[in-house]
C-alpha cells in the first residue's frame, strides 16, 4: 500500500500520482487523504480540523444552547473522519484485493468523513426528532441527564443517565425523590429546572467524593479526569491502558486482538537514521544503504 497527503495534483507532478504507482504495481492500494477531496470547488483550499466541521454540518451542534460552537479538540475531521475512515477503507481494498488480485484508489476526504460521522444525527434531524438549536438535544448538554456538573472543588462529573434504570439511579445517588415536585425526566419544557436541581446537589461534595459515592451505583455517572489522571486509575493500571515508554505514559494500542495481539510499543526511532527505521520495519539493510545512497531517504 501507499498513502499520500498532499493537496490535490501535487503526487501527479512528482511522478507518484496512482495512475504512475499502478502502472508499476496493479495490485497497489493507494490511499489519499485530504481535507476537500481530489476535486471540487475547495480542493485546492487550505483547512483544518475546525473547518472541515463548519462545512459539513456537524460543528455548528456542538457546543451548548446561546454560546458559539465549540470545537471539540481535532478528533472528529482529523483523526475519525479522516485518519481513522482512511484506515477502515485502505483494509477493505486490501480484502477486496484478495479475490480480485487488482489495486485501488482509496480517496479519503475529512469533510466526508465529518458527514458520515453525523449520519445518524441527520437522519434524526430529517425526522424532526433532533433540533438545529444547538444545546438543546439529547446528547448535545440539553437534557439535564446527560451532561456535566461542577464539584464544590471546581472538579466535574459526567453523567449519562439515557435510560430509565439508569436515571432512577442517578436520582437514588443524588438523594432526590422523583415524587418531590421533580420534574419527569423526559419534560424537556422543565429541563432547565432539572439541571438546576441536579447542579444544587453536585455542588455540595467535591468530585472525588461524588465518584466515590457513585462507584456501587449502576448510574452511568463518572469524574472527569484529565489525561494526567486517566492514568492512574485502576480502569487504566488493571487493563494496562498506558505504558510507559522512555518515562512517557502513553495509549495502548487498541482495539485488542486475541490470536495476534500487538507487540509492547517501543522508543520512536531515532528521525536521524531512517536507514536504523526502516532496518526495524523489516527492510533488508543492504536495500536501506541502497536507498540512502542513492538520496530516496536522507
Amino acid at each position: 500500500m501507499l498513502i499520500e497527503g498532499f493537496r490535490p495534483g501535487v503526487a501527479e507532478r512528482y511522478g507518484l500520482g496512482p495512475q504512475d504507482c499502478l502502472a508499476r504495481n496493479p495490485r497497489l492500494v493507494y490511499g489519499r487523504m485530504t481535507g476537500w477531496g481530489q476535486e471540487g470547488p475547495m480542493a485546492q483550499s487550505a483547512g483544518h480540523d475546525i473547518n472541515y466541521l463548519a462545512m459539513s454540518g456537524a460543528l455548528a451542534h456542538i457546543g451548548r444552547h446561546g454560546q458559539p460552537p465549540t470545537p471539540p479538540l481535532n478528533l472528529v475531521a482529523d483523526f475519525g473522519g479522516g485518519g481513522m475512515l482512511l484506515v477502515a477503507g485502505v483494509l477493505a481494498a486490501l480484502v477486496e484485493r484478495s479475490t480480485s488480485d487488482a489495486g485501488q484508489v482509496v480517496d479519503a476526504a475529512m469533510v466526508d468523513g465529518s458527514a458520515l460521522l453525523m449520519a445518524p444525527l441527520f437522519g434524526a434531524f430529517a425526522s424532526g426528532f433532533w433540533s438545529a438549536e444547538r444545546g438543546t438535544n439529547l446528547l448535545d448538554s440539553g437534557a439535564p441527564f446527560y451532561d456535566c456538573y461542577r464539584c464544590s472543588d471546581g472538579g466535574y462529573m459526567a453523567v449519562g443517565a439515557i435510560e430509565a434504570k439508569f436515571y432512577d439511579q442517578l436520582l437514588v445517588g443524588l438523594g432526590l425523590d422523583s415524587d418531590d415536585d421533580l420534574p419527569g425526566q423526559h419534560d424537556q419544557p422543565r429541563w432547565d429546572e432539572l439541571a438546576g436541581r441536579f447542579a444544587e446537589v453536585f455542588a455540595t461534595r467535591s468530585r472525588d467524593e461524588w465518584a466515590a459515592h457513585f462507584e456501587g451505583l449502576d448510574a452511568c455517572v463518572t469524574p472527569v479526569l484529565d489525561m494526567g489522571e486517566a492514568q492512574r486509575t485502576d480502569l487504566a493500571v488493571e487493563r494496562q491502558m498506558f505504558p510507559e515508554i522512555e518515562g512517557v505514559g502513553q495509549p495502548a494500542p487498541a482495539p485488542r486482538f486475541s490470536r495476534t495481539p500487538p507487540a509492547d510499543p517501543g522508543a520512536a526511532f531515532d528521525e536521524d537514521d531512517p536507514v536504523d527505521a526502516l532496518g526495524d520495519w523489516g527492510i533488508d539493510p543492504a536495500r536501506c544503504v541502497d536507498l540512502a545512497d542513492s538520496g530516496v531517504i536522507g
